[in-house]
């Protein structure tokens, strides 16, 4: 059993790993009823390449349309421009205002 054990031992390093998160997280406010919605992008699904970017290195685009879970039925429109290695470069928002998370 010594040998398995140090096998193991020699392709798992020690100590915690932490895997990769491939999402971002939004927190918007509605402008009709101050509810704060949050949202998760997943950073390799729900962006879409955007061809007509300028230079060798693409960017990419989400939309997302966002409604709260109270009365109010508001649309909170989001649109992001990511660079080349999925970093916000650009954000507008329609019908609420970012909430920075702490």
């Amino acid at each position: 059993m010594g040998i398995f054990k140090k096998l193991s031992d020699l392709f798992n390093p020690p100590g915690p790993r932490k895997a990769p998160e491939f999402a971002i997280y939004l927190q918007v406010k509605c402008n009709r009823c101050s509810e704060v919605i949050q949202s998760r992008i997943d950073l390799r699904n729900d962006l879409t390449i955007d061809y007509e970017s300028e230079g060798a290195n693409p960017t990419y685009f989400c939309r997302k349309v966002l409604m709260g879970d109270q009365l109010c039925f508001q649309k909170i429109e989001v649109e992001l421009t990511f660079d080349s290695k999925r970093k916000i470069i650009k954000r507008q928002i329609s019908g609420g205002e970012f909430v920075e998370s702490k």
